[in-house]
């Protein structure tokens, strides 16, 4: 994997890697044969084997002379859009510099509600921040199959995926990883769907033979016209987003700690995601909200469809529509929901805002306005 990421480096590649592995060096370290299951012992076994690990990374980069940098992050460094742009400014100046930064999650001091999860998720928001090319997930088969392939010889490998939600309908994705790892190709398919999302080419390959990277990426880039796709490691490759979310609204979704849930109304949800001209979240589209919230925080925005079966019994879909920031708290919400923007005044005694989400901060994920008005 370093020859193969300072080879990158020669043809003028910038590269970030990102790494798991803290813990595993940490269990081997103390001798420990496996995971504890306590977060405190945990995250003291990260402590030991993070330092450790970036030493062998250094030891490793060093024998040819790559300067390497270590870069820990958690979802909490990045709730803050200060804090956020600094870390993409810190890549940014590392990048400049020739330096390849070495990501990993800090587990010595995460913990759930600030995890990432997985080096998947980790891999694509970094993609994201640094605005990269490809995100390559590394894994122990060479692509996506519609079925672990060492199970069913009649699996199927998946070349090209043009849209990640159709895909889940048509692939078994049930491995939960291995014992120490937290991942599988569940957080792969997730991950490329971040990835994609930021306009990022996302590639699973497999992580043993990793100068596959170097062939996959002179081919796509069309460096190399002689080969031919025969001659190409075989790989699954999600092709990014035509239009790509503007960094701030991929941050509000995927950076931000989801504080809430607000429940819209069907003619909300179509004016939210219209085509041409999205509009702001009013409160008169707002059916109802949970959670315990204040003003600027981050909420999911959700859509109950009810369905009624051939046997009259009635069920709800629940539909996410996006996320955003809001301008208002949730008691406050709770009062105005349903109210027209000139009536806020009268219920509150003041108006910070006539909308409760602006459209600049609002992040869509629901596919557009045509398909819309055939869902609803």
């Amino acid at each position: 994997m370093v020859e193969t990421i300072v080879k990158l480096r020669s043809l003028g590649h910038r590269v970030v890697l990102v790494t798991s592995g803290a813990i595993g060096v940490g269990l081997r370290r103390l001798n420990m044969d496996k995971k504890p299951k306590k977060l405190s012992a945990i995250q003291a076994v990260a402590a030991v084997g993070q330092g450790r690990l970036m030493r062998m990374y250094d030891d490793l980069f060093s024998q040819l002379n790559q300067p390497i940098a270590q870069i820990l992050l958690t979802r909490h460094d990045l709730s803050d859009r200060t804090q956020y742009l600094n870390a993409v400014n810190t890549f940014t100046e590392l990048l400049a510099i020739g330096v390849v930064p070495i990501v990993n999650e800090n587990d010595t001091i995460s913990v759930s509600e600030i995890k990432f999860g997985d080096n998947d998720t980790l891999s694509a928001i970094t993609a994201g921040m640094v605005n990269a090319d490809y995100l390559f997930l590394m894994t122990d088969v060479d692509c996506l199959y519609t079925d672990n392939p060492r199970k069913n010889p009649n699996a199927k490998p998946v070349e090209i995926v043009e849209d990640v939600g159709d895909l889940k309908e048509q692939v078994m994705v049930s491995s939960p990883g291995s014992s120490l790892g937290t991942g599988g190709m569940v957080t792969k398919l997730i991950a490329a769907d971040l990835a994609t999302a930021a306009g990022v080419t996302t590639i699973i390959s497999r992580g043993s033979t990793p100068k596959n990277i170097i062939s996959i990426i002179k081919h796509l880039s069309n460096v190399d016209p002689n080969s031919s796709s025969s001659s190409i490691p075989i790989h699954t490759r999600f092709i990014a987003k035509d239009n790509p979310m503007m960094d701030k609204k991929w941050w509000i979704l995927h950076g931000l700690h989801t504080a809430g849930t607000i429940y819209i109304d069907e003619g909300a949800v179509k004016a939210v995601t219209k085509t041409k001209q999205k509009s702001s979240l009013f409160a008169a589209g707002i059916v109802k909200c949970e959670g315990n919230f204040v003003a600027n925080q981050a909420v999911n925005l959700v859509f109950e469809k009810h369905h009624v079966n051939e046997h009259g019994e009635e069920t709800v879909e629940l539909i996410t529509i996006g996320k955003g920031l809001v301008n208002y708290s949730s008691s406050e919400i709770s009062r105005i929901k349903g109210c027209k923007s000139h009536e806020i005044e009268e219920k509150l005694g003041y108006a910070d805002s006539e909308c409760v989400i602006h459209r600049d901060n609002l992040a869509i994920i629901l596919k557009n306005s045509e398909e819309n008005e055939k869902k609803y």
